[in-house]
């Protein structure tokens, strides 16, 4: 399965789709290591985990997003996401971030969504505010949001 927008393509991220060429272009930070090998251990995490993001018109993975597993007996899931630094401030994250919240929502597996950011992150801050997430609580350096899907345009 991929998911598309206008400018990207996102991609569950499995021993198949890192490959050699996406290995050396793109550094894969322990928590792609870790969903890999979580993956190994149980498949069902598939689409609960790192997604790779796409540029359409190079090839290019421009980020990554996703689950930090699956949702739990209330239907709440949390979502992370990096983005390489040459792609900031381009709306590659608003974008994959928005093409995920959909398809979580067509799911029926989840009914609301958490993040968190630093106190000193305000550009993703800003991303989770044009996805309209709301704060929820904050700490001396964390900032936490939700989203309930049910508030979502299908």
């Amino acid at each position: 399965m991929k998911l598309g927008t206008e400018r990207l393509m996102i991609i569950p991220c499995t021993e198949q789709t890192i490959t050699p060429e996406i290995k050396e272009e793109y550094t894969c930070g322990p928590h792609i290591i870790r969903h890999l090998n979580a993956l190994k251990e149980d498949p069902a995490l598939l689409y609960w985990g790192v997604w790779l993001v796409k540029h359409k018109s190079t090839g290019n993975i421009v980020g990554d997003i996703g689950f930090k597993g699956k949702p739990d007996e209330n239907k709440v899931v949390e979502i992370g996401y990096g983005f390489l630094e040459t792609c900031w401030n381009k709306g590659y994250a608003t974008e994959a971030l928005t093409a995920l919240i959909h398809w979580a929502i067509h799911t029926s597996e989840v009914h609301k969504m958490i993040a968190e950011t630093r106190l000193d992150n305000p550009a993703s801050m800003r991303v989770l505010e044009k996805i309209n997430m709301q704060k929820r609580e904050q700490t001396e350096a964390m900032l936490y949001w939700e989203l309930d899907l049910k508030d979502i345009n299908r």
